[in-house]
């Protein structure tokens, strides 16, 4: 089967996106991992599929929506970084002429609004941090407080084994742990060019008391007002940038006393603006992302049958 594709990036995350407001393309998960693998496929951190509003939705106000695959083939909730490509995407494909769309995702509903100078802004909805909801298992854990609000301990035990991973000695790390439409544990560093982001990271995604995995943020604290990122993504490992984490990332410097309302985030590929209004004890407010969208090329594929 060959099929048309657009490869777009925000912020140094990279996405194949595939059109499918005229039908479904019914791809495998194995054909996901193909279109993203670096080496015999086009290569992305994640496969964004656009499609029309749900049957029924339409007439709610909703203009679309999208499916997100990671690298790895698996469907995931949420990603900021491709909403902001997915809105680039559909204007540039004369698929609507607003400047704001209303989209359907997993997680929910999102808002996209694309300014004047380029940027997109996505309203990524409310944090959530009923630990359930994360999903976060708590069992044999102790929260610390921390500035308001908590963290919790995560024991890595030495014989426990992870997938391309050594193993190390035991160690604990303290860890924010909240949703942003997907699950999100972010510890703060000293420094992030040190930080064991691959090693770590690794470990926190497949931790045990996260029965979905987890993305893993490690924030360092410039100002309050900027601070330095990484991410380790489930599915994806390490990416130049990650949406939803830098997101996550404000809102639990926030609720640990760090930060402003209003923060730069300096990841790897470019520089994201996060916006939350619960500096001011508002924890239902929606967060706001703003940063870049661009396409890099397009293409055709043949894809194998892949099962």
């Amino acid at each position: 089967m060959k099929i048309r594709f657009t490869k777009m990036q925000g912020a140094g995350n990279d996405f194949v996106v595939l059109d499918e407001t005229g039908g479904p393309l019914n791809l495998s998960t194995a054909q996901y991992r193909f279109l993203a693998d670096r080496h015999f496929g086009v290569g992305a951190d994640q496969i964004l599929s656009v499609r029309p509003a749900p049957d029924g939705l339409a007439g709610q106000g909703l203009d679309f929506e999208y499916v997100i695959h990671n690298a790895d083939g698996g469907e995931v909730e949420h990603c900021g970084n491709g909403a902001r490509c997915f809105v680039r995407y559909v204007r540039e494909k004369g698929l609507t002429a607003k400047d704001s769309v209303k989209v359907k995702v997993v997680g929910g509903v999102l808002e996209l609004r694309q300014n004047p100078d380029g940027r997109v802004t996505v309203d990524m909805g409310a944090p959530v941090f009923e630990l359930t909801r994360i999903p976060f298992d708590p069992a044999g854990q102790t929260a610390q407080a921390r500035g308001g609000w908590q963290v919790w301990p995560l024991e890595f035990e030495e014989n426990q084994a992870y997938p391309s991973v050594e193993r190390s000695k035991s160690a604990s790390v303290s860890v924010a742990v909240l949703s942003m439409g997907n699950p999100h544990a972010v510890q703060v560093v000293d420094d992030v060019d040190t930080a064991p982001v691959l090693t770590q990271g690794a470990r926190i995604e497949r931790h045990p008391a996260f029965p979905r995995r987890v993305n893993a943020g490690f924030m360092q604290v410039v100002s309050r007002s900027r601070i330095r990122l990484r991410v380790f993504e489930r599915g994806a490992g390490e990416t130049l940038a990650c949406g939803t984490g830098a997101c996550a990332a404000v809102v639990a410097g926030i609720r640990l006393g760090l930060l402003d309302r209003r923060v730069d985030v300096d990841t790897r590929g470019g520089q994201l603006t996060i916006e939350w209004a619960g500096a001011t004890g508002d924890n239902a407010a929606p967060v706001l992302m703003t940063g870049p969208a661009a396409t890099v090329f397009e293409g055709e594929i043949e894809l194998p049958e892949l099962k």
